[in-house]
């Protein structure tokens, strides 16, 4: 197996354990209390920015591209997560 399918595993892997978190939450407190579509979303956005992010480290040979595109798709991650979670744009996604 090489590089790429292992980073790709690594991507996956650690994905579904961040989802492990507030489902395990979900257990443990009524604080946490997530619907179906939101692992689904969770899920989309973390294998979305990892898959986006092991592109990069592929295609880009440079080190100052590779730290600018990683960047730009960690700002846009968190912009959509927070987004999501309380709406600092107002958008119709936007949560509760």
């Amino acid at each position: 197996m090489d590089i790429l399918h292992k980073r790709q595993i690594v991507v996956v892997a650690i994905s579904t354990f961040l989802l492990f978190i507030p489902l395990i939450a979900m257990q443990l407190t009524t604080e946490v209390n997530w619907q179906p579509l939101d692992f689904l979303v969770a899920g989309i956005l973390f294998m979305g920015a990892g898959l986006l992010g092991e592109f990069t480290l592929r295609k880009f040979n440079h080190r100052k591209y590779r730290i600018a595109a990683l960047v730009v798709i960690l700002l846009m991650f968190l912009l959509i997560w927070v987004e999501l979670a309380v709406g600092i744009f107002g958008s119709p996604v936007a949560g509760s």
